[in-house]
């Protein structure tokens, strides 16, 4: 009976303890915001992709086009731009949902997947993917240029891309099989820059991305075309109508000026 009535006390103690550190846990500071939270607190937090297209820090600056777009947002909204990049898109969208982010500054494809997930600002480029592969590719006699002559091919993609769903559709229209790996930890900035060096043959991305990354590498080609032309956008949660009405209203707006079209020309 005493060493019942001993386990017992244990069992309690260990109850108590347990319920004390879960009390004690920090709690998370973030949660999905209203705009008129937003508005209140004057920060919209706006999370993007970490390439030389979106956000880049090249020497002692920061440049990019949504990096760029998101500041004259801030400058037109009079709200103040907390920007984090983050090159994981599922990430990106878990930090959306969870509140810790506002907007996805990145240019996602709108497409009909992913728009039952997200809500998406007016088409702000049209791009479409590419292939990216070496000129003088040791195991090719010539560059691929019919999407046929992927079968059998492995190509690198960004981890959760939407690439992905295009490149399976693509491989039903061939009729064969084409391998896809993702990268978790790398950017296509990173996986454009392998391609280069040797170290993959294949890697599909933004044909705008592609382009920026070959004027610092000319061995490389982005002129196969693996996606036809998209809207591209930033992305919201699917109930943020008033920010998402706001967003678009502040880019048509931007759109207009002169600077922006001086902006979109630099990078498009």
């Amino acid at each position: 009976m005493k060493v019942k009535r001993h386990l017992y006390i244990y069992i309690g103690l260990l109850v108590v303890v347990v319920g004390i550190m879960a009390w004690l846990r920090p709690k998370s500071e973030y949660h999905p915001r209203s705009f008129e939270e937003i508005e209140a607190d004057g920060v919209l937090r706006i999370v993007t992709d970490y390439t030389p297209l979106s956000y880049y820090l090249q020497g002692d600056s920061l440049t990019g086009f949504d990096y760029e777009l998101a500041r004259m947002v801030g400058q037109r909204s009079g709200l103040a731009i907390e920007i984090t990049p983050e090159v994981n898109l599922s990430k990106s969208i878990e930090g959306l949902e969870r509140g810790q982010y506002d907007i996805i500054a990145r240019q996602l494809p709108v497409t009909s997947e992913i728009k039952e997930e997200l809500a998406f600002t007016v088409p702000i480029q049209l791009n479409r993917q590419v292939l990216v592969q070496r000129k003088d590719n040791p195991s090719h006699k010539k560059l691929i240029r019919n999407q046929l002559d992927l079968a059998r091919e492995t190509l690198y993609i960004v981890s959760d891309a939407p690439t992905r769903l295009r490149i399976n559709n693509l491989a039903r229209e061939i009729g064969d099989t084409i391998y896809i790996q993702e990268e978790e930890t790398y950017g296509a900035e990173q996986l454009i820059m392998m391609v280069a060096t040797g170290e993959i043959e294949f890697a599909v991305c933004d044909k705008a991305i592609a382009q920026q990354m070959s004027k610092d590498y000319p061995q490389l080609d982005c002129n196969t075309d693996i996606s036809f032309t998209q809207f591209q956008s930033w992305a919201l949660r699917k109930n943020d109508s008033i920010l998402l009405d706001s967003l678009n209203k502040w880019i048509t707006d931007i759109q207009q000026e002169d600077r922006y079209k001086k902006l979109y020309d630099s990078y498009f």
